[in-house]
């Protein structure tokens, strides 16, 4: 079967209506001489994430559609996309998470595939997540979940902090996940390691860090007893993460990104929020309204708040980070080669 017909009965599956005894509404017909990329990504979650990247790059010539894999069987992630590379082309685009594959140019053949297929493009960063937990942006997430903002709390310092203390051992598993084969501190280990349980706001989190240090200190002791690869490994490795962009303030970027996102990163917006609304409501109960004018307002500002769970998904306050220009310039350049416009 030739390229162009395996193209054909792709496009022939691709809409098939389900029955369900409704009329399913069909895409708008594109203006003339308007060229539809699609843009295949890993799952629902991450369609928001992609339409805003591909956002900046519409124009008059093209535009982007962003879906998930359409399978009868549902499946979806990374390995359905790389499933898909043979059909990929200049108007089959598919993006998906960098994972470590970044991290780990060519030494095996999903990183090969990842890096240096022209129609893939990747985070740089581990995951979607990663980027919508961008240290200088999480300020912007609480003012936008709580309306309040007054800042209590700097972010980006105590991120850095967090990604210092816990580097040692993420040099470790990322070492670890690159010899497959010696799986010696599996993901269920580093995710145990580097969590956090609460977050003292209070001095900009130091009793917390203090006790995550702790932590990390005893499990990198007994990494080091078992002795599953040497010093010098492992500072070889240390050195091949810096020729990437990784330093002690920015390992958070490359770490697993729900780890991130559901046991560091959320632990530390809840308490910082939970504060900022208390403040609000002190000053709305000490002002001068009183009765039914100070329920009112009460309610009003309760009525504002946000989920700072679904405030934090819709985040697009990281188009500054280094690895996100990464992406640009990928995305650039392949509009370049193939002579799109925008």
């Amino acid at each position: 079967m030739t390229r162009k017909t395996k193209e054909r009965e792709y496009r022939k599956t691709e809409w098939t209506k389900p029955d369900t005894g409704t009329a399913l509404p069909l895409r708008l017909p594109l203006p003339r001489h308007r060229q539809l990329i699609r843009v295949f990504v890993e799952g629902y979650e991450d369609v928001a994430f992609w339409r805003g990247i591909f956002d900046d790059f519409e124009s008059g010539i093209h535009t982007f559609e962003i879906s998930v894999p359409p399978r009868q069987d549902l499946a979806k992630g990374k390995k359905v996309l790389l499933n898909m590379l043979e059909r990929s082309s200049q108007n089959l685009l598919l993006c998906m998470d960098s994972d470590f594959d970044f991290l780990f140019d060519d030494t095996n053949d999903q990183s090969r595939l990842v890096n240096r297929s022209p129609y893939i493009f990747h985070t740089y960063a581990y995951a979607t997540e990663n980027y919508l937990c961008y240290a200088p942006s999480l300020h912007n997430v609480c003012v936008k979940a709580t309306k309040n903002d007054t800042r209590i709390f700097d972010f980006e310092r105590f991120m850095a902090d967090y990604s210092r203390t816990i580097y040692p051992l993420f040099v470790r598993y990322a070492l670890s996940a690159k010899r497959r084969s010696e799986n010696f501190f599996p993901l269920i280990d580093f995710k145990s390691s580097v969590k956090l349980n609460y977050v003292e706001v209070e001095e900009n989190g130091r009793s917390t860090i203090e006790w995550l240090r702790r932590q990390v200190e005893r499990r990198e002791q007994s990494l080091r007893s078992h002795k599953y690869v040497t010093e010098r490994e492992v500072e070889e490795f240390r050195q091949s993460l810096a020729d990437h962009g990784v330093t002690p303030e920015n390992a958070y970027l490359f770490m697993h990104g729900h780890t991130l996102m559901d046991n560091v990163v959320m632990i530390v917006l809840n308490a910082v929020c939970e504060k900022l609304k208390m403040m609000t409501n002190n000053t709305i109960t000490n002002s001068e309204r009183k009765g039914v004018t100070l329920r009112n307002e009460m309610s009003n500002y309760n009525n504002s708040l946000r989920s700072v769970r679904d405030t934090l998904l819709f985040n697009e306050n990281y188009k500054e980070c280094f690895l996100y220009k990464r992406l640009k310039d990928d995305i650039e350049e392949f509009l370049k080669r193939y002579e799109f416009k925008y």
